[in-house]
């Protein structure tokens, strides 16, 4: 996995333009932003020291992600991410992936499955410092009182995957 094998790509949705940043073992970084390399910034060091390459969206990325959008929303789900963080974080960005579209669980449940019972707010980080959102899916965790809670694009972005989750799943 080098710095230099870095690409960056764009593809549109219909919740707007969405980046990638992408290296031969996954996904590094994604976005709801037509500009890839701002998601420089939030990557650990080294990557965020060198430009990515800018490409097509690579496959399986560009067939996954139209493939989700076109309401086939576990097309996502086999895709690979490189992400780097604590044992509770991994533990958790890898529990994220395990709820099924068109459900959601609480910040408390994903703690729960993450081995921290308790570990809410910890939970909640792991949300925040996910840097593969819509392939990790941060959006489909919640506060225990129900409401959506927050998310990085806003919460209309959060309600919109959501229910189109739902929706896929009804067809």
């Amino acid at each position: 996995m080098t710095a230099q094998g870095m690409r960056s790509s764009t593809l549109p949705t219909p919740l707007g333009p969405f980046s990638l940043l992408t290296v031969e073992d996954g996904i590094l970084a994604a976005g709801f932003t037509a500009e890839p390399n701002g998601l420089l910034a939030e990557l650990p060091a080294p990557w965020r020291e060198h430009e990515p390459v800018p490409a097509e969206v690579p496959e399986p990325y560009a067939s996954a992600l139209a493939a989700y959008f076109d309401g086939e929303v576990e097309a996502i789900d086999a895709l690979p991410v490189v992400q780097s963080g604590s044992g509770f974080r991994t533990a958790a960005w890898r529990e994220m992936r395990r709820v099924r579209p068109g459900t959601t669980v609480s910040y408390q449940e994903l703690a729960a499955s993450a081995g921290k019972p308790g570990a809410a707010r910890a939970a909640g980080a792991a949300c925040a410092y996910n840097l593969v959102p819509l392939v990790v899916p941060c959006h489909r965790i919640r506060r225990s009182d129900g409401s959506l809670g927050g998310y990085y694009y806003g919460l209309a972005v959060k309600r919109w995957l959501l229910d189109h989750e739902r929706g896929a799943g009804s067809r």
